[in-house]
């Protein structure tokens, strides 16, 4: 069972998990679409995230934790209007959001999450 405490709409400052499941590590995860804003590089993420979630055999409910790395710092609000809508309520992951040199410069976010599954 997962335990998250001190959690908001977001994110959770805590979050416990057993150790007797299997940990799913995605890698760090950038839009198909380079040139798209923010909201639907963030939008392509989390979707393809979704389907790696699931081919995994879990999904974002067992997700433990999120890294996310901005190019611009300044995009934090706008990513979240997307991030936000994809939490799964109840679920919320710790989250560490910081702003990076990333690969590609016309890269605006990637995100890397972490699972659990049964």
């Amino acid at each position: 069972m997962i335990v998250r405490r001190h959690s908001n709409a977001r994110m959770s400052q805590v979050v416990e998990y057993p150790l007797s499941g299997t940990m799913v590590a995605l890698a760090g995860q950038v839009s198909d679409d380079p040139t798209g804003s923010i909201e639907a590089q963030t939008a392509n993420i989390l979707a393809r995230i979704d389907g790696f979630l699931a081919e995994a055999g879990t999904d974002k409910t067992a997700v433990t934790h999120v890294n996310v790395w901005l190019r611009d710092i300044g995009d934090f609000a706008a990513m979240n209007t997307i991030y936000d809508g994809w939490v799964a309520a109840g679920h919320q992951p710790a989250r560490a959001c910081v702003e990076a040199k990333l690969a590609d410069p016309r890269l605006k976010v990637e995100i890397q999450v972490f699972a659990v599954k049964a």
